[in-house]
């Protein structure tokens, strides 16, 4: 049977055009359930205070940096957004006096300028790159931090950037999931070409690399809320990211839930999805299925409920 259009963007593949009883089954799931959906190499690790959690989420950072040296280089490679930890990381280094000038760090995605077709400049005022030193690294004690090479975002050279996930070993890559069920920008693929019909397998989907790639609606009306004030004309349609490629070389993927960027019924549906090993890229969170080691951090309250509420 064929699958239907999307109900958000008809050009595009997301979790809209799934069989409908899937999308009932995430949306019974009580909290109790979604914690039960943990197997082996999937867990589900819940908080009850956002203080917890995003405390959590910095900690992952120092035990990723804590394990490189020298002659052993690794690192975490982490979102923005959510941005709450990365004080945190800062207060952490500074307040014990850890000495993290081993340390690496990737960012795993930014937004890239449509007129150039470049990454955009830390002067932007949307730069992930930007928030990520004005929030964690410049915060840091320059005694203590790690120096600006070992800080790497995905601009100018790309094929660089990913070849750096071979050469330093990645502890922990982190990230949020958006709207449309992404990771880092790993968003839906549009539907045309040889995808009109059906949505590129996993197996497909996963030679994907560090890229330029077009971005869902869905991702950029969501950025223009969480990020830009609702200016929709801020946001970019094109953005840089960590692909699948290096995502299966990380040692975990954690990906953290504060209910701030995904829903009640999104964040069950990714869940659900992989725990039942579930893979489809329409649903590109769902491929971290076949990944042998991810986490899924939940606050709790963000969960609540799925129900009908008028506004």
């Amino acid at each position: 049977m064929a699958r239907p259009l999307s109900k958000l963007a008809k050009d595009w593949w997301d979790y809209t055009t799934l069989d409908p009883e899937l999308l009932q089954d995430a949306a019974k799931l009580t909290v109790r359930q979604v914690e039960r959906l943990s197997r082996p190499g999937f867990k589900v690790v819940m908080y009850d205070t956002l203080e917890e959690f995003y405390l959590a989420e910095a900690l992952e950072y120092i035990h990723a940096w804590k394990q490189s040296t020298a002659d052993n280089p690794c690192g975490i490679c982490g979102p923005i957004g959510p941005t709450e930890q990365l004080p945190l990381v800062a207060r952490l280094v500074n307040e014990l006096e850890l000495d993290v000038r081993d340390g690496h760090f990737w960012g795993m995605d930014e937004w890239v300028d449509e007129l150039t077709g470049e990454p955009v400049p830390m002067d932007h005022p949307l730069s992930f790159a930007r928030a990520d030193m004005e929030l964690c690294f410049k915060r840091i004690n320059p005694r203590l931090r790690m120096p600006k090479e070992h800080i790497r975002f995905p601009i100018g050279d790309l094929e660089a950037y990913s070849r750096s996930f071979d050469e330093i070993r990645c502890v922990i890559m982190q990230g949020g999931q958006g709207d449309v069920k992404h990771w880092a920008f790993n968003d839906p693929p549009k539907r045309q070409g040889r995808w009109k019909d059906a949505p590129p397998p996993p197996s497909e989907y996963r030679k994907l690399k560090t890229r330029i790639t077009d971005l869902h609606p869905a991702t950029i009306m969501q950025n223009a809320r969480t990020s830009g004030g609702g200016q929709v004309h801020l946001v970019p349609t094109k953005a840089a990211t960590v692909g699948p490629v290096e995502t299966w070389k990380a040692e975990k993927v954690s990906i953290w839930h504060a209910g701030m960027h995904d829903n009640p019924f999104g964040m069950r549906l990714t869940a659900l999805m992989i725990s039942k090993g579930i893979a489809d890229s329409a649903v590109p969170m769902s491929l971290l299925a076949d990944h042998p080691n991810v986490q899924f951090n939940f606050y709790r309250p963000a969960l609540a409920e799925v129900k009908t509420e008028m506004h």
